[in-house]
């Protein structure tokens, strides 16, 4: 009989994830496993121990025993030089973080400018429209501008007809009514 192994104590290939909820999750769950690590070793061997760990989404996490900024002032004054492989890897991480704030920054500003000039757009129109449609001039329309121009203008005429048409009928029958009622007090 063969014995199944549980899914959490399976070996995981050490490829990168395509899921980034998966990611996100798998780094969590490392994440712990490593400060409880750090704790153990602080814990069993006195030893001071400090973690800086960036996530996927680039949020810095930090563990330190004592504290972090002990560790870090420890290795700095005690004319420790510093692995320059971390240090220029640190280096180039805030570089490209830099650079993509900017290209943020620049996009952003781009779009801004674009809203802008839609804006004016926009508020140019309204003033040009205040007169109406019926006012703007003819020349400024290419065919197709005509047309549509044409179209609104007949479906305004068919409207503004309906509309005399039915004020029309309710006057004469109003007046019809108002006779007959005249007619019917004088006893005709």
């Amino acid at each position: 009989m063969e014995k199944k192994q549980a899914k959490s104590r399976r070996k995981v290939e050490m490829i990168k994830m395509n899921s980034e909820e998966d990611r996100l999750v798998s780094f969590s769950k490392r994440k712990s496993g490593i400060y409880k690590k750090a704790t153990e070793l602080s814990t069993l061997c006195s030893a001071e121990v400090g973690i800086v760990i960036f996530s996927p989404n680039g949020k810095p996490f930090s563990l330190g025993h004592p504290c972090v900024e002990t560790i870090t002032n420890k290795l700095f004054s005690e004319n420790h030089t510093p692995c320059d492989a971390n240090q220029n890897l640190l280096e180039a991480y805030r570089r490209v973080k830099l650079t993509e704030l900017h290209q943020n920054y620049k996009e952003a500003c781009k779009q801004m400018k674009t809203a802008k000039e839609q804006e004016k757009q926009i508020k140019k129109k309204c003033m040009v429209r205040s007169k109406g449609w019926w006012e703007e001039p003819v020349t400024e329309l290419d065919m197709d501008g005509v047309r549509r121009r044409a179209d609104l203008i007949q479906r305004l005429h068919k409207n503004v007809q309906l509309q005399i048409n039915k004020i029309q009928a309710m006057a004469s029958s109003s007046s019809y009514l108002s006779s007959n009622t005249q007619a019917v007090r004088h006893g005709h």
